[in-house]
């Protein structure tokens, strides 16, 4: 889930993957397989994203964080508003790429 929290973050605030790549003075094929879920980030670029964006790392890893007891029904409820959150920011990102 942490790819993609990073990806609607970007997209949310208008970057394309080369201008993000730039500004954290990294490639964007590694921002590209961040996003798609086949790398994970470290903490330093993470804290980098955080301070690119002006998001605490604190509320980036809020919508990424992963349960291992997914039985639990705190637990679930927690993973279901993470995941609503997250379909609601993809709506919007897609209906302002629209305009």
């Amino acid at each position: 889930m942490l790819g993609s929290v990073l990806k609607h973050i970007r997209v949310f605030n208008k970057n394309t993957q080369l201008e993000l790549a730039e500004n954290l003075d990294i490639s964007r094929s590694y921002i590209s397989e961040i996003e798609s879920g086949s790398k994970i980030p470290t903490i330093e670029l993470l804290q980098k994203y955080s301070d690119n964006f002006n998001i605490p790392l604190s509320t980036i890893m809020l919508f990424a964080e992963e349960y291992d007891d997914k039985n639990g029904l705190k637990n679930k409820t927690k993973h279901l508003l993470a995941k609503t959150t997250l379909d609601l920011l993809d709506w919007i990102c897609k209906e302002d790429g629209k305009r």
